[in-house]
């Protein structure tokens, strides 16, 4: 079976160093209502960051 992912939201933000601790909590705690969250350095600016919400 597939599972298939929709992006619910993005947003750049500032790099930080602890930002990956907040998205790791966050998937720990809310995966059972079927969100899913990324963080990805930004390719175009490497000082941003992107996060991205995902349903499952």
């Amino acid at each position: 079976m597939e599972e298939k992912m929709v992006v619910l939201s993005t947003v750049r933000v500032n790099k930080a160093p602890d930002l990956y601790k907040i998205v790791d909590s966050l998937n720990r705690t809310l995966k059972e209502k079927d969100l899913m969250f990324g963080l990805a350095l930004d390719k175009q600016d490497q000082e941003k960051m992107v996060f991205t919400i995902y349903r499952t």
